[in-house]
This record gives C-alpha cells, structure tokens and sequence, in this order.
C-alpha cells in the first residue's frame, strides 16, 4: 500500500471514528471564549508551498498573530487551550489536512516561514522534498516544548539556536530512513506518548 493510500485510509476513518469527539471539542472551544473553534495557519509544505494547517483553537481571539512560540503558562492561552495543549487534542483537525492532501500522518512537522528561513539550505530541500507530517519522532520528543522554553532567559533565541537544529536533525533522519512499518511505529509510540 503506497503511503498517500494509507493516509487517506487512516485519516479518513479517523475522522469518522472520532466525529463525536470532535463536534464536543469545537463546541467546548467555541463556549469557552469568544471567537472560531478551529485556528489557522499558514505553514510550509512540500517543494515549500504554502498551506493552511487547522487545529482547534487554544488562544483567545485577537491574540497577537506575531508571537508564534507558544512559551509555558502562556497567558493568552484560554482555559480549553490548557487542556487541549497538554493532551494534543488541539491538532486533531490535522486528520482533515491530511484527507485534503497537505499533509501526511507521520513526516516532519511543517514550520511556519519564519522558520523555515532558518533551515540551512541543504537540509531545507531535503526536509520540503516530503509532505509534512502530524507527527514524527521530534513530535514526540518534544511534546512539552512550551515547558522548556518558558525556562529559557530568551525562549525565541533558544528555539532558533536549541530546539530548532535538534528537530531538523529527526526530520532529516526520517527523511533518509523512511519506511512503512517505521511510520506505524511512531503513530503507535505517538498514541502511547498521549497516553502518559
């Protein structure tokens, strides 16, 4: 089975298997605060296009869009978003991202452009030569990101210079190492890590 196949399969009965699940979580989002249950984001892709990437939404609305690093008790933050962070439930419109093509299950997680600019050429084509993924070993790796951030003097700096080159360093190594059975893998070690 071609991974495109797979995906569409997984992520298609997903969806339906997690429906009820997803109608109660828009509705929590949307009576919890102000403003849209789902948030978007343009992200880069494949060949680097451009894509918007779906979750629900976690911060309040009108949050300042420029502040893209999410660092601990973040207070913009609503109190949904505490939740839906810590669990990862917050990206589980991603399913539809992947029915729609934009993204696979299991690849490296798409950046936002700022980001990407950082990628050293070499490794950016390399990274962008695979359709990103909802999740990957750095994904798991990092899961509480925001945490070891905010405990950084300057948590933008440490992400650039820190986190940044550590992740580029999984992506490039599924990139290289990719297979069938190493993607059900990580979706099974991805399912254990929210388990905990």
């Amino acid at each position: 089975m071609s991974k495109r196949l797979f995906d569409l399969a997984a992520a298609t009965a997903g969806v339906l298997l997690l429906l009820p699940l997803l109608a109660t979580i828009a509705l929590w989002v949307k009576l919890d605060s102000r403003g849209p249950a789902l948030f978007r984001q343009i992200r880069v892709g494949r060949g680097g296009q451009l894509f918007e990437i779906l979750k629900f939404r976690t911060m309040a609305a009108g949050a300042d869009p420029r502040r893209q690093l999410t660092v601990g008790r973040d207070p913009r933050i609503t109190r949904a978003g505490h939740f839906l962070r810590k669990h990862k439930l917050d990206e589980l419109p991603q399913l539809f991202n992947v029915v729609g093509g934009s993204m696979s299950l299991v690849g490296p997680r798409p950046e936002v452009p700022r980001y990407v600019a950082c990628y050293p050429p070499a490794v950016r084509d390399l990274v962008l030569s695979v359709q990103p993924g909802v999740t990957d070993l750095a994904a798991i790796l990092y899961k509480d990101e925001s945490s070891l951030l905010g405990q950084a003097a300057d948590p933008e700096r440490t992400y650039i210079e820190t986190v940044l080159p550590a992740k580029l360093e999984y992506y490039v190594r599924y990139v290289r190492e990719r297979t069938f059975w190493g993607d059900l893998g990580i979706i099974f070690r991805t399912l254990g890590a929210l388990a905990h």
